[in-house]
C-alpha cells in the first residue's frame, strides 16, 4: 500500500470524528445538552490520533520526503499544510478550553466551544481534500516508487515504536464512541 493510501484511510477515520464533532456542536449551540465529555474526548481523540498520529507521519515523513524530491517547506502546498496544522492545534486548545470552563459551570463558555470546534471541522475537511486532491497526487509523482515502501516502514515506526502500539485500535474506538454519543 502507498504510503499516501494509509494516509487517507486515517482521513476517512478522522472525518468520522469531524461529522459528530459539528453535529454536537450544532446541538449545544442550539441550546441542547450535550454532555461536556464529549468535547473532551474529541480533544483526546485530535491531540492523539489526528495531530499525534497522523499529522506526525505527515510532517515527519511525507513532507520530508516531498521537500527532499524537490518540494519547498516555506512556500507551496507543504508550507499550508503546515500552517493549517497549527491552526488546527489552535482551534484544539481552544476547544478544550472551554470545555473545561464548561466543566465548571461557566456557561459562557459554551460559544467558545461551539465556535472552535465548528472553526476545527472546516478546516480540517478543507485541508482533508487539499491532501487527497493535489498533495497526494503530488507526492505520488515526485518521489520514485521505490521510495513509497520506506516511508510506508517510517510510517509504521511512528505509530509502534513513537506514538505505541495499538494507537489505531485505541482512536478507532474513541471515534466510535464520539459516534455513538451523537447517534442519540
Amino acid at each position: 500500500m502507498k504510503a499516501t493510501e494509509i494516509l487517507m484511510e486515517e482521513h476517512r477515520v478522522i472525518e468520522r470524528v469531524l461529522n459528530s464533532i459539528e453535529l454536537a456542536a450544532q446541538r449545544l449551540s442550539s441550546g441542547r445538552t450535550i454532555p461536556v465529555e464529549f468535547f473532551l474526548i474529541a480533544a483526546d481523540f485530535i491531540k492523539g490520533f489526528a495531530d499525534g498520529c497522523h499529522h506526525k507521519k505527515e510532517e515527519g515523513v511525507l513532507f520530508v520526503a516531498l521537500v527532499a524530491h524537490g518540494m519547498s517547506r516555506e512556500a507551496g502546498p507543504v508550507a499550508v499544510m503546515l500552517a493549517e496544522h497549527e491552526e488546527g492545534r489552535r482551534l484544539t486548545r481552544a476547544m478544550r478550553e472551554g470545555a473545561e470552563r464548561m466543566q465548571t459551570g461557566d456557561q459562557t463558555a459554551i460559544s467558545q466551544v461551539t465556535q472552535n470546534a465548528l472553526g476545527y471541522v472546516r478546516l480540517l475537511r478543507q485541508h482533508i481534500q487539499k491532501e487527497n486532491q493535489i498533495l497526494f497526487p503530488m507526492a505520488d509523482q515526485m518521489i520514485p516508487v521505490e521510495e513509497h515502501q520506506q516511508i510506508a516502514m517510517a510510517f509504521d515506526h511512528v505509530e509502534h515504536e513513537e506514538t505505541g502500539a495499538g494507537i489505531h485500535e485505541k482512536y478507532l474506538g474513541l471515534a466510535a464512541v464520539l459516534e455513538k454519543a451523537v447517534m442519540t
